[in-house]
């Protein structure tokens, strides 16, 4: 079996879901239509799932901005002002695979190798989460359709903490060296929160996923 049959094995039971509902305080605009190196954050992505998934699913409060992506399907919260828990059992409601890799619109340094790493994991579990020092990264993982009961009863009560489901679950953390072979410099998981953030990742010109062929 070649590797890139051995890829589609995998990635064929996984969709990439994209979370793009964020309200962007900090930052005062759409997150997912900010360039560096005049490429959008949402085609960064996009990219990168076109590579990999089978189905694609943008979970977002504002339908009408992204309906140039003919190849995405493009939904809205079921559960309304859930914050990203509630975007992550959208996308899992709306999912016809087995599970979901979850992204955040406003990670630059994705690459396909580590979303390829955690689905490979993810047999046998409900959730495969990268953890790091700062700690467990829910918008960078993965999630089973078996999540959805759980994560159903914590957004009917308010409880709206991503990881607060996670002991209702079986998960399998992702620690920092198995995380190092896909992130030698430290920044797959820095996300972009406000101008100053957009300005030092613009900067940082010898970063390999934010070219267009990763």
């Amino acid at each position: 079996m070649t590797d890139n049959t051995h890829n589609k094995d995998i990635t064929n039971q996984v969709s990439g879901i994209i979370l793009a509902g964020g309200k962007n305080l900090r930052m005062g605009t759409n997150k997912a239509f900010l360039e560096i190196g005049g490429i959008r954050l949402i085609d960064r992505i996009l990219h990168i799932y076109r590579q990999l998934f089978n189905e694609i699913i943008i979970v977002t409060n504002d339908p009408g901005a992204y309906t140039e992506f003919g190849d995405a399907a493009i939904v809205t919260d079921i559960y309304k002002g859930k914050g990203p828990l509630g975007g992550i059992f959208t996308g899992l409601f709306h999912s016809g695979n087995p599970c979901i890799f979850v992204s955040a619109c406003d990670l630059p340094y994705l690459n396909t190798g580590f979303i390829l790493h955690l689905s490979g994991l993810a047999k046998q579990q409900d959730v495969v989460v990268p953890e790091t020092p700062d700690g467990l990264q829910p918008l960078c993982a993965v999630y089973s359709r078996n999540c959805l009961p759980v994560i159903k009863k914590r957004l009917e009560i308010d409880k709206l903490k991503i990881t607060g489901f996670y002991k209702d679950a079986r998960v399998l953390s992702v620690t920092e060296n198995q995380i190092r072979p896909f992130d030698a410099r430290g920044l797959l998981f820095r996300n972009l929160n406000t101008p100053s953030d957009l300005k030092n990742a613009g900067n940082n010109k010898n970063n390999q996923s934010l070219d267009k062929k990763q």
